[in-house]
């Protein structure tokens, strides 16, 4: 069983929308409700779980019924980080879902990710135990020094950019989660799940990624995936 933990617990909004940008519509239509698509509209994907902040709760109950989103089967509320929503979602999949099951991490505002994303991610996770979407440093990197300018040249092809959504069999995850709260590095590293698995020394298998697989967090990325969704009706109009 694959199940996807969609994160859509934050209410921050640099995009200037008055709302939380996973809830923002575009072309009439929440951005979130783009996201679970992708995974709703997947075959090997068995179910959904939505962590959310309650106060965003009662409409995402409306948008879940209204787009037909039948693989939701549960709602779990969200932290006030990214760790504790994230904590929150496994923590009430406990008794849902077997250890040897698989789980996937995605970010509400994360509409961009393709099939084939989505499946490279399942194919290394159900090989490896864990899978991180991974995209190649395509432009120049160099340093960020002092003043604005930059001395040194960085070989992009020794590093990676690394993307939603993530891969795990869940018995692993738990255990992810378990040695980094007994570490105390929950409160102490970057908040993300692949940021405790390199403080914990685990390996991060790589699966596809691209450029598109973008999160929403400007205006400038609303427009981008505005014009995504346009071509995407085109196309399925010739």
């Amino acid at each position: 069983m694959v199940t996807v933990i969609i994160l859509a617990g934050g209410v921050g909004s640099r995009v200037g929308a008055g709302r939380p940008k996973q809830f923002v519509e575009v072309l009439g239509k929440p951005v979130l409700a783009y996201t679970i698509e992708i995974f709703q509209n997947n075959p090997q994907i068995d179910a959904i779980e939505v962590v959310c902040h309650k106060k965003w709760k009662e409409y995402l109950t409306g948008m879940i019924e209204q787009y037909g989103l039948s693989k939701v089967k549960w709602i779990a509320d969200g932290g006030d980080t990214f760790q504790d929503s994230v904590m929150g979602g496994i923590n009430n999949l406990k008794d849902k879902i077997k250890p040897d099951d698989y789980v996937m991490i995605q970010y509400g505002a994360a509409p961009f990710t393709s099939d084939k994303i989505v499946n490279d991610v399942i194919r290394v996770m159900k090989d490896k135990g864990s899978a991180i979407t991974a995209t190649p440093c395509y432009q120049l990197l160099g340093s960020n020094d002092e003043n604005a300018t930059s001395k040194t040249w960085v070989d992009r092809d020794k590093y990676i950019q690394i993307a939603c959504p993530y891969g795990f069999r869940f018995d692993y995850l738990l255990n992810v989660y378990k040695r980094a709260k007994e570490k105390g590095l929950i409160e102490k590293v970057e908040p993300y799940t692949t940021s405790l698995m390199y403080a914990l020394g685990d390996r991060l298998y790589q699966a596809y990624g691209d450029q598109t697989n973008i999160k929403i967090t400007t205006k400038e990325d609303l427009a981008l995936f505005e014009g995504y969704v346009l071509l995407q009706q085109r196309k399925m109009k010739l």
